[in-house]
């Protein structure tokens, strides 16, 4: 059964990326969803932190990195995949990714953002190998599930619930809500993570 290391919203936390490395000895696969630095900046520092990770490492980008820069930044990283409305099987596991900020946040011209209608039609193709069970990666939290903020506002992804709905993943992995870091729920056998920056260590069923 793999073994696999959540993590999120880092934020140029070099303390933080230094624990992931020495987690990441420990699991089979090491799931990245997004917001590694801070309004577009600090990206590379974080990456050549990052990038001493030699466990496979599929990343999504969160709304303070743009899908391009992500990339660019992981040119150096052999053992990372970026996905941004994509799919791989990694490490036996099947994966669809999806990153920015769902739906469109407030924070004005830096963040990368997406609508709803967005991330409906980058999702709209996926599927999920479910050997041994797939995975759902995105920044954003789906609507109603580990993302309420510290006011206690539902600030989650409509188009992420529905994708739950229609590729059925063992398990989602997400962040960009801080008030929800760590928080799981559980919904139609479908495990939903908020990871947040400390690491989590989850095992996939057989």
């Amino acid at each position: 059964m793999p073994r696999l290391l959540l993590f999120s919203d880092v934020h140029s936390d070099q303390q933080a990326c230094r624990r992931l490395f020495e987690q990441a000895k420990e699991v089979d696969l090491v799931i990245g969803a997004g917001d590694f630095c801070n309004m577009r900046r600090g990206l590379d520092s974080v990456i050549d932190t990052l990038k001493a990770i030699e466990t496979p490492t599929i990343l999504v980008p969160g709304n303070a990195e743009s899908e391009d820069e992500l990339r660019s930044a992981c040119a150096v990283w052999p053992a990372a995949t970026v996905l941004h409305g994509g799919e791989a099987t990694v490490a036996g596991v099947g994966v669809v990714g999806i990153g920015g900020g769902i739906p469109v946040t407030p924070f004005g011209d830096w963040s990368y953002d997406l609508t709803e209608e967005e991330a409906r039609d980058l999702l709209s193709e996926r599927t999920l190998d479910r050997e041994p069970g797939g995975v759902l990666v995105s920044h954003s939290p789906p609507k109603g599930l580990v993302d309420r903020d510290s006011s206690g506002a539902s600030l989650g992804s409509v188009a992420i619930r529905e994708a739950m709905d229609a590729l059925r993943p063992a398990l989602v992995v997400c962040g960009h809500i801080h008030g929800s870091w760590g928080e799981e729920e559980t919904v139609d056998g479908m495990t939903v993570i908020n990871a947040g920056p400390d690491g989590i260590i989850w095992t996939m069923d057989g």
